[in-house]
């Protein structure tokens, strides 16, 4: 049986698929990840917390874009849990 969760931003800020411009994406598309991999980063005032899966799934989708301003409690991304 798999579901469905929705990984949230913990705080306010802009959200980032990766850690530069030049840098892969931390997970795309299909990715498959385990609990505590890293989706994003968020950046409030220069400092950065990193979004992580809390749970083994696939990256169903992104609900936000990078570079996006995001609130706390936003969802982010859907994971496909198995």
């Amino acid at each position: 049986m798999t579901t469905q969760t929705t990984i949230l931003s913990p705080i306010p800020g802009v959200f980032y698929r990766k850690s530069s411009p030049d840098q892969p994406e931390f997970a795309t598309l299909g990715q498959e990840v385990k609990a505590g991999d890293i989706i994003g980063l968020i950046e409030v005032m220069k400092s950065f917390c990193e979004i992580k899966a809390e749970e083994d799934g696939v990256i169903e989708r992104f609900l936000v874009e990078n570079e996006d301003v995001i609130d706390a409690g936003q969802e982010i991304a859907v994971l496909i849990v198995k």
